[in-house]
C-alpha cells in the first residue's frame, strides 16, 4: 500500500514538474541561489590567474568583477576536452554549451573566447583583448564566468575556453 502511494504521489508530481514547463512560459527557470553547489571544479593556477588578469582588466575600465561559476567552468573544460582530443581550435557546440547555461543557472546571455597554443594565462588573455570579439566578450555584460585551461599531453600545447554568462 505504501509503495502504490508514493508511486502515485511521484507520477502527480511529474506530472505538475511537466506541465508547468510550457512553451508560452515567461519563467524557463528556476532560479539558482547558488549556482556554485551545482558542481565542483578544482581551478588550476592557470585558469586563477586568467581569471584574476580578466577580472583585473574589467575592473581597470570601470566595470564589475565577474564572479566564477564551478558549472561554468566544467562546460568550459568539457569543450577543451573535446578540443584536445579532436585536435581542433573551434567552437563546436557552443548553443549546446550555452542552452545549457541558460537552463540550470538562468543566464540571460552568454558568450565564449577559446584559444590554443599560448604558453601563459597573460598571453592569452592578451592576445584576446587585441581581437575586438574577443575583446568584446571580455569587457562585456556579463556577471560571472567560468575557465578551463588544459594541456594536450601528446602535444604539450595548452587550450584555453572562457565562457560569460549575464545571470
Amino acid at each position: 500500500m505504501k509503495s502504490r502511494l508514493l508511486c502515485a504521489v511521484l507520477l502527480v508530481a511529474m506530472l505538475c514538474a511537466l506541465n508547468s514547463c510550457s512553451s508560452g512560459s515567461s519563467e524557463s527557470v528556476i532560479p539558482v541561489s547558488s549556482p556554485q553547489t551545482l558542481v565542483s571544479y578544482s581551478y588550476n593556477d592557470s585558469e586563477l590567474e586568467a581569471m584574476n588578469l580578466i577580472n583585473t582588466y574589467r575592473i581597470s575600465l570601470g566595470l564589475n568583477a565577474l564572479e566564477k561559476i564551478n558549472y561554468i567552468s566544467v562546460k568550459s573544460e568539457e569543450h577543451v576536452v573535446y578540443m584536445i582530443k579532436n585536435n581542433v581550435v573551434n567552437h563546436d557546440d557552443f548553443v549546446s554549451r550555452s542552452e545549457s547555461i541558460v537552463k540550470y543557472l538562468g543566464a540571460k546571455s552568454v558568450a565564449e573566447n577559446v584559444a590554443y597554443n599560448y604558453a601563459t594565462p597573460k598571453a592569452a588573455v592578451e592576445a584576446w583583448l587585441k581581437s575586438q570579439g574577443h575583446k568584446d566578450n571580455i569587457e562585456g555584460n556579463f556577471t560571472h564566468f567560468g575557465i578551463a585551461i588544459k594541456e594536450d599531453p601528446a602535444t604539450g600545447k595548452k587550450y584555453y575556453t572562457n565562457i560569460f554568462a549575464k545571470i
